[in-house]
């Protein structure tokens, strides 16, 4: 007797639909529109529609597939994304699902980065004050919820505390990506001894060669810009700075945060302030949060700004992150059943619990909160989002509500 198979589900044997890249980007188009909440929601999202939906995935597949999303550093939902496109319509479909999911939220942080100049007078720097509290809130939020999913035993809440520590004494890019190779080392020896299953049949049109390829570039690339002198080439300089930035995100778009900190504020290429600004409003669009690339390439001062350095730190700060997963779905069945693998990952996760946590008091906390009413507003924005479960468009209104009613209340 054949096996049962509910309709929302494949046979185990069975590799992921196939399609065209057109009807590709039409779902994600749909998705890059509405997906509000961040990558979390972004996952929901997800299911919803590809596997309930349009059932190009089955339940084992979709779980499968998230795992090795979660599993390599850089922004997870949109690797997920990627890779639904890659194996569902091979390359085409992989750059249809980026561009449908990305772009709208690229535009209207384009067009934010664009109208900043004109945000003067009180009203516009109270606006600009609030995005920095809803910065607050989101990477509070954060720093919480990965702390309970990425450090539930003592040992992983060490190196987290060690890891903030290290990064507010050092505080500098090179201190950080030292932190989390050492998060890696320490993963070795306190991490569980667990290996991930690999699930079925979630190769992609290319075989092992390529993938051991796609990593190559990945590392050379990586290792380039780590090395890159001082360079007069604008474009060049900003390239590999995304790029670094978004090659060391162990744990989502939150993350990037003190990465990207480092990247730009630091070297004065944009001021703090308008980073947390840019930073906040990136919590009001959907899609990826890494599209906040795209403001601070457009930010960029001179001839390395406007809509040229977007495009450029927007792809940039994506690219390492697609090599990555397009180069492990052919090796994921050998990687998997490595525990070691599992255990370093899962120290480097730690280790970027205490980064966020050290970013989540400098640059933000120091940059948002000026007096009790930018506590007393983040607290409610705070309980809005992890209490309430409040949408985050709501928390950014209240936010910028609220602090312009507060300035006003001030001069009164």
């Amino acid at each position: 007797m054949q096996d049962q198979i509910r309709p929302n589900q494949s046979r185990r044997d069975e590799p992921p639909s196939t399609g065209t890249p057109l009807e590709v980007l039409a779902a994600f188009l749909k998705l890059g529109l509405t997906s509000f909440g961040g990558p979390v929601a972004h996952i929901g999202y997800y299911r919803l529609e590809f596997v309930e939906k349009r059932r190009w995935l089955s339940e084992s597949q979709f779980a499968q597939l998230l795992a090795i999303c979660q599993f390599l550093p850089g922004p997870a939902s949109s690797q997920f994304g990627f890779s639904v496109g890659l194996l569902r319509a091979g390359w085409l479909g992989a750059i249809a699902a980026f561009v449908a999911f990305t772009l709208p939220s690229a535009l209207l942080l384009f067009g934010f980065a664009e109208l900043l100049p004109y945000l003067s007078g009180d009203i516009g720097t109270a606006a600009i004050h609030g995005l920095k509290i809803v910065a607050l809130t989101f990477v509070t939020h954060a720093v919480f919820a990965m702390n309970r999913q990425l450090c539930p035993d003592p040992a992983r809440q060490t190196l987290a505390v060690l890891a903030a520590a290290a990064v507010l004494v050092a505080g500098t890019a090179q201190i950080q990506f030292l932190v989390i190779v050492l998060g890696a080392v320490a993963g070795l020896f306190v991490s569980p001894r667990e290996k991930m299953v690999a699930g079925p049949n979630l190769e992609p049109r290319y075989g092992m060669k390529a993938g051991w390829a796609l990593l190559a570039i990945f590392a050379t690339l990586l290792v380039v810009v780590m090395t890159l002198p001082d360079t007069n080439d604008d474009q060049l300089a900003v390239f590999g700075a995304f790029y670094q930035a978004g090659a060391l995100v162990f744990g989502g778009g939150h993350v990037v945060l003190p990465l990207l900190e480092e990247t730009v504020v630091a070297p004065g290429w944009i001021s703090a302030e308008d980073f947390l600004a840019g930073y906040g409003a990136a919590q009001a669009v959907p899609g990826p949060l890494f599209s906040v690339a795209t403001y601070l390439g457009a930010q960029l001062p001179g001839s390395s700004g406007g809509l040229s350095g977007a495009t450029l730190a927007t792809l940039a700060i994506f690219l390492p992150g697609f090599l990555l997963v397009a180069g492990v779905l052919p090796l994921w069945r050998f990687v998997s059943e490595r525990s070691r693998a599992t255990r370093a990952i899962a120290g480097a996760n730690a280790a970027v619990v205490g980064l966020l946590a050290a970013a989540l008091y400098d640059p933000v906390f120091v940059g948002a909160v000026e007096g009790p009413t930018d506590f007393a507003i983040g607290l409610v924005a705070i309980l809005l989002l992890g209490t309430w479960r409040r949408s985050p468009l709501i928390i950014v209104v209240w936010c910028v509500l609220a602090s312009i009613a507060a300035k006003f209340l001030q001069q009164t």
